[in-house]
């Protein structure tokens, strides 16, 4: 099998002629975009081996105004194919796309309605400010904080269109907004459910696999379980979470699982390469032969040494399946 035709089976439910394994990580600002992303992202692929062709997304909604009250939302304008941050992630796309030459699935990273929403915000207030602002604004006076997801939620669908004419196989989408220590189940199920579910519907509608990642940690996974019918692929904090590998089978029945490794600590970075690959053994025989993508929770850390990624994808070759 090629490597896109073994994720092609997993996803079919089929036995594969041995696991397939997806990592990913965030490239050095330097690396992230340009001439030199591509690059960065071939040398990537061709080091770690992955059957899984992740094309990150630094191409972020960018801030268009000054936004310290809920009205101040109107600034955020709509969001079409040709607009420059969607354009650019395209033509990046493409580029990767037209020089790979291996056999993989390709994925298109897609930032869900939380973490897009809060990328307009986020230079100016951080990370921990951006959540809080976004909160208390949507709190105070919902409606004009509510239409500025709608054209950013917009823009996202246009993505996954123009994704699908740039050629991946795939959407990887980023959800966030399950941790518990912001929104509560109520204010998630109003706010922030619609737009993913809207999103991941149209990147159905555009005929491309759903890979559903749920990041963070202190997630209150049950808000997700209605997602199970918009996506082919789950993948989550098995550790930040935390949620083990078999609640995950039971909460999402009948999809495939992704993981299983922790990404920034533990065996993934510090153990031995005859510990990690035991623990890939561990996790193949338990969760293989059908259904399971071998993973990590998130992105690995930025300087992670590419062989302990190719230490995986080639132990994966060796691992009989039952």
């Amino acid at each position: 099998m090629t490597k896109k035709q073994r994720v092609l089976a997993v996803l079919r439910g089929e036995k594969p002629d041995h696991t397939p394994a997806g990592f990913s990580l965030h490239f050095p600002a330097e690396q992230s975009q340009g001439e030199a992303g591509v690059r960065a992202h071939l040398e990537f692929f061709q080091e770690t081996g992955t059957d899984l062709v992740k094309i990150m997304n630094e191409n972020l909604v960018p801030a268009q105004g000054t936004i310290q009250r809920p009205g101040d939302w109107a600034c955020i304008a709509p969001i079409h194919r040709e607009t420059p941050c969607i354009r650019r992630q395209l033509d990046f796309t493409q580029a990767i796309l037209a020089r790979y030459t291996g056999e993989g699935y390709s994925l298109g990273t897609l930032h869900g309605i939380t973490a897009s929403s809060i990328h307009p915000i986020e230079q100016a207030y951080g990370y921990e400010g951006s959540r809080n602002l976004l909160l208390g604004h949507l709190r105070e006076d919902e409606g004009p904080v509510l239409d500025a997801m709608k054209r950013i939620a917009q823009g996202m669908c246009e993505l996954a269109w123009g994704y699908k004419k740039a050629g991946v196989d795939g959407v990887y989408y980023a959800a966030l907004g399950g941790e518990t220590r912001w929104f509560t189940d109520e204010e998630f199920a109003r706010w922030i459910e619609p737009f993913d579910r809207l999103i991941l519907s149209e990147i159905r509608k555009a005929g491309l696999g759903v890979f559903l990642h749920i990041c963070k940690d202190q997630l209150q996974m049950t808000r997700y379980q209605s997602y199970g019918a918009l996506c082919d692929v789950v993948n989550w904090g098995v550790y930040e979470a935390p949620l083990p590998m078999e609640e995950g089978q039971r909460l999402f029945p009948g999809k495939v699982l992704m993981g299983g490794l922790p990404n920034r600590g533990g065996v993934m970075t510090q153990g031995t390469k005859e510990r990690l690959v035991q623990e890939a053994e561990r996790l193949i025989h338990r969760f293989a032969p059908t259904g399971f993508i071998l993973g990590a929770d998130c992105t690995l850390p930025t300087q992670l040494p590419y062989e302990r990624i190719r230490w995986l994808t080639e132990a994966t070759k060796g691992i009989t399946l039952s």
